[in-house]
Parts: C-alpha cells; sequence; structure tokens
C-alpha cells in the first residue's frame, strides 16, 4: 500500500488488529500516562491484561509491517494513523485526508508526547460519525471515534462527552465501571493539553 510521504515504509492495512484484544491499550494508555494523572493507568481499564498489550505491541510496532487505520469520512476530510516503524525513530502519524486529492497531509504525531494540531470536538464528531461505505477501512462509529481521540485538542467539550466516551470504551469491550474511569482520565488529560497552546487552531478551521 503506498501513501505520499510513506514511500520507504512497508504499509499494511491494520484494521483487522482492532479487534485484537491488547490494541486499545496500546493506543490510548499513552495519552493518559503523559503526566497528571493521580493513578497509574492500567490495560484492565480496557478489559485487557498485559500479557494481551504485550503480545500485540510486537505487532504494532513491526519494524516490517507499518499498520495504518483509514478513517474516511463522507463528504468531507478523513484521517488516516499509521504507525511508523522506522528503526530509531517509532512514532505515530495522523494524517488528514481531503476528498478529491491524491495526497495526505500529516496533522499531528506521537512521540512520547503529542505534536502538531488537533480537532475540536465537533469535528471529531463529525468525522466520526460520517463513514463512506464506498471507502477501505473502519466503519464503526465506536472504533472510529476511539481512533480519533488522540487528536481532540479542544477545551470546551459538551457534557455529553464522557458518556459518549464511555459508550464507545464498552462499545470495544471495556468493562461498565472501569471505562468510566478511563474516560474521565482521557477527557482530563486531552482538555488539558489543549490549554497549554493557546495558539492552536483546528487543521479544519481554514487558519
Amino acid at each position: 500500500m503506498l501513501l505520499k510521504g510513506y514511500d520507504l515504509g512497508p504499509l499494511v492495512p491494520g484494521e483487522s488488529l482492532l479487534v485484537r484484544a491488547g490494541f486499545w491499550s496500546n493506543y490510548l494508555l499513552a495519552v493518559c500516562s503523559d503526566g497528571g494523572c493521580p493513578e497509574r493507568p492500567v490495560p484492565e481499564w480496557f478489559g485487557e491484561d498485559g500479557a494481551d498489550v504485550d503480545a500485540l505491541s510486537e505487532v504494532l510496532f513491526d519494524p516490517e509491517r507499518w499498520p495504518l487505520f483509514r478513517v474516511s469520512a463522507v463528504g468531507g476530510p478523513g484521517v488516516v494513523v499509521v504507525y511508523r516503524n522506522l528503526g530509531g525513530d517509532y512514532g505515530t502519524d495522523y494524517l488528514l485526508t481531503h476528498p478529491g486529492r491524491s495526497c495526505a497531509e500529516q496533522i499531528a504525531g506521537w512521540d512520547g508526547g503529542f505534536s502538531g494540531t488537533g480537532l475540536t470536538w465537533h469535528e471529531l464528531i463529525r468525522i466520526a460519525d460520517s463513514p463512506s461505505p464506498a471507502d477501505e477501512g473502519v466503519q464503526d462509529a465506536a472504533t472510529r471515534f476511539l481512533l480519533l481521540l488522540p487528536l481532540l485538542t479542544d477545551p470546551d467539550v459538551p457534557e455529553a462527552a464522557p458518556a459518549r466516551l464511555v459508550a464507545a470504551l464498552t462499545a470495544v469491550g471495556a468493562p461498565q465501571d472501569t471505562a468510566l474511569i478511563a474516560a474521565e482520565h482521557l477527557l482530563a488529560h486531552l482538555t488539558r493539553r489543549s490549554r497549554h497552546d493557546p495558539t492552536w487552531a483546528s487543521p479544519l478551521s481554514g487558519s
């Protein structure tokens, strides 16, 4: 699979990994481990355990295969998440795709911390809830929402945000009681992070 700017990377579709035990811990634990959590995040928050996480880490971070996750949207931009498994330069890249354009634009990355621009809550929801059946990639709204969640850079999420996040987490297998804990920690970190960068502007805002 080819993606402009990743010509040397062995990109492979990663959607089949989304239902594997250990995926969500690998993907989301770092978000609420990046300082500020009063308790240590654990895989059990997502209904997983350390063995699940370790086993899937070997797949997700394989230098020979770089998983990508496609979140296409009807009538507007979509997102591609890429595990950049380059020796000495591991990270997760977030690329914005545009209808009618052949190339994708990197808007953010995770290399031990978040960098780049993100999405407002309403932009995130719009993409998550607008799957494009004509395109390959993730169609399930809960899964799409969780894949986009690290891009949230908005201090003003609605009161319904925790319930939306809990519903998504339980939909992918998190126990109800720990899903609430995970949701609170994730949203607390993401909304606090946005306040640290007063110059932030959404890549969809036209700025």
